[in-house]
């Protein structure tokens, strides 16, 4: 059969009598199943192999040209482009040559037609075997078919189109065996889907990578926000545990050296301590934009953040009216004043979960539960109140976020809870660093070591004399 003109192929001519006029497939392995079989898997075993698309073809190609009679190839694709334009993405006369780039990642350098028989074929979405080839001179095609007999066009689909298409090219005619025709097309496509997912697969690592790269800097800005170090306050002893479930995370802890209660400087040795601590609702970039926001208008509050009730309904009122209204976040937080020269704490929390205190006197342990309501953010006019809580030397307090009271094993319904944290404050002496130690070998043990769903933030703390 001969083509027809390039301005006159039509698609019932792609396929019809020209496969079932062509000759015997010039294969000699077809015919040995054991070797078709070695030949298959050691090509997927490499294939399975390759991460990078452009690798991927190239390695398969010089696999098929072992079995398909052909002497060049051409590939095609139509991706983006309005009918008829198309672009030359990669041919075998390119090899060893600088015509040959990455399609996929030069693609601007790749040369783009709008007529002929390639043109036709690509959108005709069919595949077309043509025994006669004929090819007019002034056709995009004609360079890549001189000296070509025999053509076979695969298209290779997506989303139900022929985007791409590979053209087999030989110099003998008759040389692709109609009865293999089904057999190229399927496995072609086959392979195209494969290369198509590898590119995905690269794509999503790429913005994986890219969105990773931007989560590290917000949790650098969020860490950046916590105390780079614990304050000296008089009579205190602290230690700090700070763990994120993501890379940013929503809770923070705070310290804001006040005036005395009879005028002291700030910062001195009668000076007082507010000690804030925070859990935003929800994890990752979102509770971490909402942590800088909170500490921001924090440090923003004109004049002392005292008394602490003053503090949480200055935060709150800043949050609804600007921050969380209609996104259903909030914030709890639990804001003290320690006095050091009276070793008093008043305090003022907004839902956030109670200290807990280990009295020294008789070990008994207690919460600060005074002056609980609405976390922050929620309502406007929410007022909080001031409760007073009075230590003695060696006296603990332990600090925390409900990513501590709510770890859990992987799959499990059961919370570590607060009765785990009582057992092991009543277990082990005051010192902050110890406490701490003992809470986190305890919740790993009953987590099983799973990585924690929630942030988790204790701060111990000890009354010293």
């Amino acid at each position: 059969m001969s083509s027809t003109p390039a301005g006159s192929l039509g698609p019932e001519q792609l396929i019809g009598d020209a496969l079932a006029s062509a000759s015997p497939s010039q294969v000699p392995w077809h015919t040995d199943w054991k070797q078709r079989l070695d030949f298959v898997v050691e090509t997927m075993r490499e294939m399975s192999t390759q991460t990078d698309p452009q690798t991927m073809v190239q390695a398969y190609g010089r696999r098929v040209r072992k079995v398909l009679p052909s002497d060049t190839f051409v590939s095609l694709s139509r991706r983006d482009l309005p009918h008829p334009r198309f672009r030359i993405t990669r041919s075998s006369l390119w090899e060893k040559t600088d015509r040959a780039v990455n399609p996929w990642l030069s693609r601007d350098q790749l040369p783009v037609f709008d007529k002929g028989l390639f043109s036709q074929l690509i959108y005709a979405e069919q595949p077309a075997l043509i025994e006669d080839l004929h090819v007019e001179p002034d056709d995009p095609a004609a360079e890549f078919c001189i000296g070509s007999c025999s053509m076979l066009a695969i298209p290779l689909f997506d989303q139900g189109l022929s985007l791409n298409m590979i053209v087999l090219l030989s110099k003998s005619p008759n040389a692709f065996d109609p009865e293999r025709v089904p057999e190229h097309v399927w496995m072609s496509n086959l392979f195209g889907r494969a290369t198509h997912n590898l590119v995905l697969s690269g794509q999503v690592q790429k913005a994986y990578d890219d969105v990773d790269r931007e989560m590290q800097v917000v949790a650098d800005i969020q860490r950046s926000l916590l105390p780079a170090k614990l304050p000296a306050i008089p009579t205190l002893e602290m230690d700090v545990y700070y763990q994120t479930s993501r890379r940013a995370g929503g809770d923070y802890y705070d310290f804001f050296p006040l005036p005395g209660s009879h005028g002291e400087p700030s910062g001195s040795a009668r000076g007082r301590w507010g000690i804030l601590i925070a859990d935003v609702s929800g994890h990752g970039t979102p509770a971490a934009v909402l942590m800088a926001v909170c500490h921001s208008i924090a440090h923003t509050h004109s004049g002392p953040p005292a008394p602490p009730s003053e503090l949480l309904g200055f935060l709150n009122r800043h949050l609804t009216a600007r921050y969380t209204r209609g996104t259903g976040s909030f914030i709890t937080a639990f804001y003290g004043i320690y006095d050091p020269v009276t070793r008093k704490m008043t305090y003022s929390s907004a839902g956030h979960c109670p200290p807990r205190l280990r009295q020294a006197r008789d070990g008994r342990i207690t919460s600060l539960e005074g002056g609980r309501n609405l976390p922050l953010g929620i309502e406007a006019k929410e007022e909080y109140e001031d409760m007073v809580a009075c230590f003695e030397p060696n006296d603990a307090i332990l600090f925390y976020t409900d990513g501590i009271t709510e770890g859990r094993v992987a799959g499990s319904a059961e919370l570590f809870g607060i009765d785990r944290v009582d057992e092991v404050l009543s277990h082990c002496d005051n010192r902050p660093s110890e406490m701490i130690r003992r809470t986190m070998e305890s919740l790993e043990r009953f987590t099983a070591c799973s990585p924690p769903a929630d942030d988790q933030t204790l701060l111990a703390v000890r009354v010293v004399g």
